[in-house]
């Protein structure tokens, strides 16, 4: 057991500390980035009632629960999460601090998720579980993480920034799920490429919220003059 807990939780320790450093300015309090991976693992039971009650509600229904209703509740889960312990908090303020809070909640839900899934299917699928669902959960949340970073150091459109945090992996989401379940024996050649273009954005979205640092410094700057 002690080894399929290790299994589970690596990809999504390393996966942290990767984004954790990424941070050019100031890197965040680590007592609340792990509160935050110990929330993500704690949304796992919610998340599993709702997929469960839902999957029984539409039974006839597959698609609908795979495309549509999973993505919605796990990344909208982990949404409300972010916006109710961190949104405000005092340690969020800088726009990449989004990325990392983002990251760590969502990484703690795919580590407990990671391990579930082990323990059921053997150890055996950790490699691919590290590469497929773990970097999944983790880009997605950079991508929500850098809109609401956005949201909270933006004068405008915060509402239109707060929406494209959760849309928009909520539609990534949904589309990782349409490849495994559409394409049985060639889905690795649809979800790699669809893989490189997550981080080829994930990055980009980490270099624009690093960026975006230098400018709100000199937006203050120039107030305070």
């Amino acid at each position: 057991m002690l080894g399929i807990i290790a299994a589970g939780m690596a990809p999504a320790l390393a996966l942290l500390c990767f984004f954790y450093l990424k941070d050019q300015y100031e890197t965040e309090p680590l007592s609340v980035v792990m509160r935050l991976f110990v929330v993500g693992m704690v949304l796992v039971f919610p998340a599993m009632l709702v997929d469960f009650g839902m999957a029984e509600e539409f039974s006839s229904a597959h698609v609908l629960n795979a495309f549509f209703v999973s993505p919605v509740v796990e990344e909208g889960l982990k949404w409300c999460m972010v916006l109710l312990l961190i949104y405000k908090h005092a340690e969020f303020n800088e726009p990449y601090d989004g990325i990392v809070y983002s990251v760590a909640l969502s990484l703690g839900f795919a580590s407990l998720e990671n391990i579930v899934y082990l323990y059921v299917h053997g150890v055996h699928e950790a490699f691919l579980r590290s590469i497929l669902p773990v970097s999944g959960h983790a880009l997605f949340a950079v991508i929500s993480g850098y809109y609401v970073g956005k949201a909270k150091f933006s004068r405008n459109h915060n509402k239109l920034f707060l929406l494209l945090s959760l849309l928009i992996p909520v539609i990534l989401h949904s589309v990782y799920n349409w490849i495994l379940a559409t394409f049985t024996h060639e889905w690795l050649f649809v979800m790699l490429p669809f893989m490189l273009f997550l981080w080829w954005n994930g990055l980009r979205k980490v270099k624009k919220a690093n960026a975006s640092k230098r400018v709100w410094l000199a937006q203050q700057e120039k107030i305070s003059s």
